[in-house]
């Protein structure tokens, strides 16, 4: 028999695989889900590497741990696991796990909304499902605060020479790339060369540039790059795509990707709170973005509160196991789909 057995809901999110662990992993120590975050990449690694590496995953797969909350006003507590990180937050892997929350019966589902309250790494995360039939139809959920760190900061990136980047947080921090700078727009035929220019241009911000979380200094440095298109307004879709340091597209438009963008694009003054940004991902899937209202970080640096809508669908129910004869315990990793630079990241 197998010496181990972990239980898997499969789903995705608008393309973006988010998968969730519904058994056979049990809750890491903390006090808070920061906290917990931290003692599962320090001391559990190996699930991440078990079901996202080869043989069982790959890397286009994302991981979500369910836990109970350790906050008293939160319905459950998730952790995420990527390909090279373990984000403080997700758009996707939130709409994934609030859809399989709720249509695997772990959490009782109302119709028509279902209000869902998550405590995640980067903070109290309200999500509002609407729901018909017994389906989670959509998902729409109140992110953590976003906030643009430098507007046109100027980078030395290896082969392209100087670059202008706006850096942002949305949950993660991220460098976002005027695509006109690169003449390239956003479609899938660009993908292979946007995944070669992030790698260059996160390395290089890492680098050369300073970035802390002025509430948690646990949380730094840029680890996505986004390539965006102009914005065109409200109601017309405004393509862009994200890498992941893993070295490929985020199939979703990404929501944490999407509330930094509004985050600059409030801080430029082209969106006021109310307007919407409808953000188009590589594949052509969309997310629907809004800012709810102006705030600050708990340090008092100017912030807004985004809202992100998108629609998540279950593509299956596995049980992935470990025999104690496997000679890969934790999967393996070849260059030829992690880059260089990922797979030092993923080691």
């Amino acid at each position: 028999m197998p010496g181990r057995m972990i239980s898997v809901v499969g789903c995705h999110a608008e393309g973006e695989v988010g998968d969730v662990i519904v058994g056979g992993v049990l809750p890491p120590p903390g006090a808070t889900m920061f906290e917990k975050r931290l003692a599962m990449e320090r001391d559990h690694d190996h699930i991440r590497k078990l079901l996202i590496r080869e043989p069982r995953g790959s890397i286009a797969r994302h991981v979500n741990l369910v836990l109970p909350p350790t906050r008293s006003d939160c319905d459950a507590g998730v952790i995420i696991m990527e390909p090279t990180e373990y984000p403080p937050m997700s758009g996707s892997n939130t709409i994934a796990t609030v859809t399989v929350l709720l249509e695997t019966g772990m959490l009782p589902m109302s119709e028509p909304e279902t209000v869902v309250r998550l405590d995640m790494p980067g903070g109290l995360v309200i999500a509002r499902a609407r729901c018909e039939g017994g389906k989670c139809v959509s998902v729409r959920f109140e992110n953590v605060p976003a906030f643009a760190h430098q507007l046109d900061a100027r980078l030395q990136v290896d082969g392209l020479g100087e670059l202008t980047v706006d850096v942002a947080y949305g949950g993660m921090y991220y460098a976002i790339v005027d695509t006109e700078q690169l003449g390239l727009p956003v479609r899938p035929e660009n993908a292979r060369a946007f995944v070669d220019l992030a790698d260059r241009i996160r390395i290089a911000a890492q680098a050369q540039l300073e970035i802390v979380h002025p509430d948690n200094p646990g949380i730094r440095d840029v680890t996505m790059v986004q390539f965006a298109e102009a914005y065109r307004g409200p109601d017309a879709p405004t393509p862009n795509t994200c890498v992941l340091a893993c070295g490929r597209s985020d199939r979703s438009p990404t929501g944490t990707g999407t509330s930094a963008r509004m985050a600059v694009l409030h801080a430029r003054g082209q969106l006021a709170v109310g307007d919407r940004l409808v953000h188009g991902s590589i594949i052509g899937t969309e997310f629907r973005g809004r800012i709810l209202r102006e705030t600050t970080t708990e340090s008092g640096h100017p912030a807004i509160v985004p809202e992100i809508e998108g629609r998540a669908w279950i593509t299956g129910y596995h049980h992935y196991v470990l025999d104690g004869a496997d000679p890969f315990p934790v999967g393996y990793a070849v260059p030829d789909t992690f880059g260089g630079t990922a797979l030092e990241a993923s080691s």
